[in-house]
């Protein structure tokens, strides 16, 4: 997670240091961020407190609460990765592009920066996977939970980064 934290701050400094330079020559270009990223920023936040929830319902050993609050997580994900990719689509129609003749370096770093997110997501998704597979056949117990601990924190590590990522991108425009 510090690797990927690392990485975020590489990215989002070169995106203050592209539009510093860029704006001076104005070759930066103003756009509004989809609104389908203030509906993922919903949905990821959600998939947090729903793993609070079955986090909660493994220390009372209430399997079936654990089950659907990591099951409830797992959907967020997913709808939240589905919401990223539409967004992409939003730009596009709105003539952002990521690359090409009619693309501008803004466009372009919402897209990687965006785009990063959702490749470290996969790996978020894929781990809350395994864990509700574990979960259906009842693996977390108050005294046993480290996997849905440990995967319960990636998720919260890939949520406050997309919110950072999400106020970044609508505040330094």
């Amino acid at each position: 997670m510090a690797s990927m934290a690392m990485a975020f701050a590489g990215l989002t400094s070169g995106y203050v240091v592209s539009r510093s330079s860029l704006r001076a020559v104005g070759g930066w270009m103003e756009f509004p961020l989809p609104s389908l990223f203030y509906i993922s920023t919903v949905v990821i936040v959600l998939g947090s407190v729903f793993l609070i929830v079955a986090n909660a319902a493994a220390k009372k050993d209430n399997n079936s609460r654990v089950v659907l609050g990591v099951g409830l997580a797992l959907l967020s994900g997913i709808v939240f990765l589905i919401l990223q990719i539409k967004g992409w689509g939003q730009l596009v129609d709105n003539g952002i592009f990521f690359a090409g003749s009619d693309s501008n370096s803004a466009g372009s770093w919402v897209y990687a920066i965006s785009g990063v997110h959702i490749l470290h997501l996969l790996g978020g998704v894929i781990a809350l996977m395994v864990t509700f597979f574990k979960a259906l056949k009842g693996r977390y117990t108050s005294t046993d939970k480290l996997g849905l601990e440990l995967s319960s924190i990636y998720w919260h590590f890939l949520d406050v980064l997309w919110v950072y990522l999400f106020l970044f991108l609508l505040f330094i425009r």
